[in-house]
């Protein structure tokens, strides 16, 4: 009985997003063999394989006939949950595995998680990568954007297999090698709290619309949530989305972005407000019972709303806020690209910012025309401070400002929240001022703690006596004044 013939590449862990990467994987041409704890979901994707047109995929239900399935040096990528689920799967792999092999964990972990498993798997002289994989599910079938970071010889074994699978965009697939260590999984944290500042964002523009003008909303959003307005509910009158329940769930990747930017000291406003969006809609019950409290207190929402309402273009509102809704990004997209700078030089990766950009373009829910242009961008000037600075993108955010703080104070006035919006425009107005009120507010440290402070005329650090000159001095003026 002949040899079978051994898998180019394996992949452990087949909930959804594993069995359509193997299925994508093996749609390109590439024999992969599967494995999961649960022979069910080995089953189903080799069921899927068969029926999604004859696939060259081949079940395995033991970790040892799964790792001597796959041709030398191996390449096994692992998609399960985060943490300790991936420490035991390498586990169970890896007494099968042998020098030279590679791990490729696929799956949203913390960066120095990765790191550590790095330094554990050269003890066995294994390699490996921890590989930032976006786009969900339909991305990771069809081609996903690929983040991997780690060993460059794990990245060289399988590159002609990732630049396949990858989401092909007109410069090319987007996946590129991020850099050393853990860099590809942080890089993929910073890309979803980018992620949740533009949901956030767009989130906004909807309350707006939903107010004023909800005839013209999927209009205006077609290009982004087009899908979800389309969709009419099935029990009743109306679409579905306003059926859906108004808590956001999140996975973590949001709060670690925000602890990065903070422990890097990194303002990044927009994704935090995005973040604490998230937390408040988590609130439903006490937002409801608030609602009602302040009401009994005297709150009337309709007649604030009311007289904002009048005398509203609607024409001009719809081109506001899609203003509004771009130079927010802008700001957004800035704080995201900073905070990735700032950890490549920490930790000596030296990302390439443009190329990020350039990866993001396809398989992410991010606009690739915007995306381009931020890849263009840092070619005209790798080493520019933020995105608001770039020429084009200070033209667009000086042409758009108008209509953004028309939207904002529309807002504002109407009692409609705009965290993301109002924390992108003070970013921006922060941004640009040359002289902020910092000086008092190190003052107030030197008083109450004698941090000392710099002075704008003259090198050196300074403390004063605040009180006791300010009490002097009034003390004086007390005297001459008898």
């Amino acid at each position: 009985m002949a040899t079978p013939a051994l898998s180019h590449i394996g992949l452990a862990g087949l909930a959804v997003m594993g069995q359509n990467l193997a299925l994508n994987i093996a749609e390109k041409g590439f024999p992969i063999s599967v494995y999961n704890r649960t022979a069910s979901k080995v089953d189903e994707t080799h069921h899927r394989a068969q029926t999604e047109g004859g696939l060259p995929l081949t079940p395995h239900y033991t970790p040892r006939d799964f790792v001597l399935s796959i041709q030398r040096p191996r390449s096994i990528i692992i998609l399960v949950k985060a943490g300790s689920p991936v420490d035991q799967t390498i586990a169970a792999l890896s007494s099968f595995m042998e020098p030279g092999d590679s791990i490729i964990d696929g799956g949203n972990e913390w960066y120095l998680n990765t790191e550590r498993r790095i330094e554990q798997a050269s003890t066995q002289g294994l390699l490996y990568l921890g590989m930032g994989v976006s786009g969900g599910e339909e991305g990771a079938r069809y081609g996903p954007s690929l983040m991997p970071g780690g060993s460059y010889q794990a990245y060289s074994n399988v590159q002609n297999i990732l630049q396949r699978v990858a989401a092909q965009v007109d410069d090319g697939p987007c996946v590129t090698y991020i850099g050393e260590g853990g860099s590809g999984n942080f890089v993929k944290m910073v890309h979803n709290g980018i992620e949740y500042g533009d949901m956030q964002l767009i989130s906004e523009a909807y309350d707006i619309f939903a107010e004023w003008n909800r005839g013209e909303l999927e209009s205006f959003l077609v290009e982004i949530t087009a899908d979800i307005f389309r969709v009419k509910d099935e029990f009743g009158e109306g679409e579905l989305v306003d059926k859906v329940l108004d808590k956001t769930g999140m996975k973590g990747t949001g709060k670690w972005t925000v602890q990065q930017a903070a422990e890097l000291s990194i303002a990044a406003p927009t994704i935090a407000a995005s973040l604490d969006g998230r937390y408040m809609s988590g609130l439903k019950e006490e937002r409801e019972s608030a609602a009602a409290a302040l009401r009994e207190a005297g709150l009337k929402e309709d007649e604030q709303l009311g007289g904002v309402k009048k005398g509203i273009d609607k024409k001009r509102l719809i081109d506001d806020v899609r203003q509004a809704l771009y130079a927010s990004k802008i700001c957004s997209y800035a704080q995201g690209m900073n905070l990735l700078r700032a950890k490549s030089v920490e930790k000596g990766w030296d990302l390439n910012l443009g190329e990020l950009a350039r990866i993001w373009k396809g398989g992410c829910i991010i606009r690739a025309v915007f995306l381009d242009r931020i890849k263009k961008a840092y070619k005209r000037n790798p080493n520019l401070a933020s995105l608001v600075v770039d020429p084009e993108f200070a033209r667009e955010m000086v042409q758009r400002q108008a209509a953004w703080r028309r939207v904002v104070g529309l807002a504002v006035s109407a009692g409609i929240s705009t965290p993301g919006m109002c924390a992108s425009l003070s970013y921006f107005d922060t941004y640009r001022r040359a002289r902020l009120p910092a000086n008092l507010v190190q003052a107030q440290r030197d008083l109450f703690g004698a941090h000392t402070y710099e002075r704008i005329d003259r090198p050196g650090s300074f403390h004063t006596e605040w009180t006791k000159l300010a009490r002097t001095s009034e003390n004086s003026g007390v005297a001459a004044l008898n």
